[in-house]
Formats: C-alpha cells, sequence, structure tokens
C-alpha cells in the first residue's frame, strides 16, 4: 500500500525524498517522517533468499549500532511480499544466528520506479541502491551496484560519517577520508573564490592555522 507525491524523475542530491507511505515488517510507515530528526539509509536489494543479498543483510546488521551511533536507521527494500521478508528473516536466524533488527520495504513495484531501483533488462528486480537521507529529508548520497555486486557497508557508514562532518564543519572531505595519501585524516577547507580570500588562506598557513599546498588546496585537523 504506497502512496507517493507526484513528481517527475529520479531524486536528484539535495532534493527532498520523496513522501512514500509503505507496508514493512515494522508495520505501516511514512517516509521520510518516520525517520524525522534522523538520518537514514535506504537501501534496495533484488530478491530475498538470494546469495549475496543474504550476506549484505547479515552485513548491515552487524553495523546496525555504528550506524544507531550515527543517528541513523536502516530500512530495506524489494519488490517481495512481506510474508517472503519475514520467512526470510526467520531463516537468517535459524541458519546464520542473525537477528534483522531493521524494517523491510514490501514493495508492489510503485516505489522502486519512483526512486529508478528497476534494474534494466531484468524483469522486476532491484538494483542494489542506497540513499543516504538527511535529518530533514533531503537525499544527500546516491550509489546504485549491479545485481553482480554486494555492497561494501564499511563505505557506506564512512560516507555518512564523512557527511555529517561536512555538514558540521562547513568543509569537504577527501578521497579516502580518513586515510587520505595526502592529508591523512585532515579535511579541505573550501577553495577560495576571490583574491582577498586566497591570500589570507596563505597567511594564516604561515600562522600554523592551518595547512596549504596552494591558495586552492588548503587543509587542517578536524577540530574535536
Amino acid at each position: 500500500m504506497e502512496n507517493i507525491e507526484e513528481k517527475n524523475g529520479i531524486p536528484l542530491l539535495g532534493d527532498d525524498f520523496p513522501k512514500i507511505k509503505v507496508q514493512t515488517t515494522r508495520g505501516i510507515m511514512e517516509l521520510p517522517a518516520q525517520f524525522s530528526g534522523k538520518w537514514f539509509v535506504l537501501f534496495s536489494h533484488p530478491a530475498d533468499f538470494t546469495p549475496v543479498c543474504t550476506t549484505e543483510f547479515v552485513a548491515f546488521q552487524n553495523r546496525y549500532d555504528k550506524f544507531k551511533k550515527l543517528n541513523c536507521e536502516l530500512i530495506g527494500l524489494s519488490i517481495d511480499q512481506v510474508f517472503a521478508h519475514i520467512k526470510w528473516e526467520e531463516w537468517i536466524k535459524d541458519k546464520l544466528d542473525i537477528e534483522i533488527e531493521f524494517p523491510i520495504i514490501a514493495d508492489t513495484g510503485i516505489v522502486a520506479e519512483k526512486l529508478g531501483l528497476i534494474h534494466p533488462g531484468k524483469g522486476t528486480s532491484t538494483v542494489r541502491a542506497v540513499f543516504i537521507v538527511d535529518p530533514n529529508g533531503k537525499v544527500r548520497v546516491i550509489v546504485y551496484y549491479p545485481q553482480e555486486l554486494g555492497r561494501n557497508m564499511d563505505e557506506i557508514l564512512r560516507s555518512l560519517e564523512a557527511m555529517q562532518i561536512s555538514d558540521k564543519n562547513k568543509v569537504a572531505m577527501p578521497a579516502n577520508w580518513p586515510n587520505s595519501e595526502i592529508v591523512s585524516s585532515d579535511v579541505i577547507i573550501p577553495p577560495a573564490t576571490d583574491i582577498e580570500t586566497a591570500k589570507e588562506r596563505l597567511s594564516r598557513a604561515e600562522k600554523g592555522e592551518f595547512k596549504c599546498l596552494d591558495w586552492w588546496f588548503c587543509h587542517k585537523k578536524l577540530e574535536q
């Protein structure tokens, strides 16, 4: 039972996450209102009772506490009936001794179509998509994977934490943060956009306030 506010096109970065009423393994929910004031990760998987998806759900569950410490909830999705989701959860508990604690959306296809999750040329199966949504209901990160490639949950956690730090400190995050080959665990100061600011950056670098490889490439330690 999905009801989606009409909007043409797949959500883009910075867009409001579509308002959706969904059936889940934890009851009826309205997104993004269900997680108001929190970040949430909505992730789709091709189908229940499949090997790669099973490894993903176990990996998500094993890191669920880490997501919650970052004020973030998880919610899965596939075009399967809620009964299939429940039986799959039971199988994971019985065979792997892992209890899935986050909800899974039982989609009829409406949500998947709206979010652009249907895998091209593979019937009604969904891609392995990830939407990271902020406490204001804005889509901040979107990642799509093919059916053949399982996700790296630590990278999703890294992306979530990095976005939160970026928002809080008004900085950018380097490649492989916090293990950048160039700036280590430092964060990037947004480039100067005028001559006066560029000169100021170099002057502040000389005073040791932060480091600059050039006026357009300055970085600093993350303030605790």
